[in-house]
């Protein structure tokens, strides 16, 4: 029942939570990059970022209606970041692709935090469900462990008990003028082995 430690390490751990503002970031630099390689101010180039963006958008709006979350979410995600890299391609100046590049990361924060939020209730449930198993089981051994004690107390003082009426018996048919015939003629009952060993 008990787990192996795993020490995780730091990156590890902070890598999730860096993901989204590293995936509006990308987006906002690829997106410049093409702005530098001829797609400002291109209507062909922003029609075509529209499309996508469009498309994207539908798939998740379908998905979502077929009831597969991560998928609609994964649509919409993609929609999100074509149409700022089409934006960030097609403005001239930077101050609207990094105004759109802080209001996605914000939005991609909000809903990372309300899966984050979910992942932490699912893990701190298990993490309960496994302590309160473990707890379950520890009191089934312990109670098991004094059953157990306690059939081998009963069954130790038992053997002694024997041993101790098996040395009385012993004792008293070597004493002086013992005689089994007297006892069973007194009334008290004569053993069946005390009987065998007479005759």
């Amino acid at each position: 029942m008990n787990e192996p430690i795993v020490a995780r390490h730091w990156l590890t751990l902070a890598a999730p939570k860096a993901a989204p503002a590293v995936a509006t970031t990308t987006v906002l630099i690829l997106g410049r990059i093409w702005n530098a390689n001829g797609a400002e101010h291109s209507v062909g180039n922003a029609a075509l970022m529209v499309v996508l963006a469009a498309g994207a958008a539908a798939a998740g709006a379908s998905l979502s209606r077929t009831g597969n979350a991560p998928l609609a979410a994964t649509g919409y995600a993609v929609s999100g970041s074509l149409a700022l890299s089409g934006i960030a391609g097609y403005a001239d100046g930077i101050s609207l692709p990094l105004l759109l590049w802080a209001l996605a990361t914000t939005l991609a924060y909000g809903m990372a935090a309300r899966h984050w939020r979910t992942d932490r209730r699912a893990d701190v449930a298990h993490h309960q469900h496994l302590s309160e198993r473990r707890e379950e089981h520890g009191h089934i051994e312990r109670v098991e462990a004094l059953r157990a004690g306690a059939q081998i107390e009963v069954a130790r003082s038992g053997a002694a008990y024997a041993e101790q009426l098996a040395t009385a018996l012993i004792t008293r048919a070597t004493l002086p003028g013992y005689d089994p015939k007297a006892l069973t003629g007194a009334g008290l009952p004569q053993l069946p082995a005390t009987e065998g060993k007479s005759a």
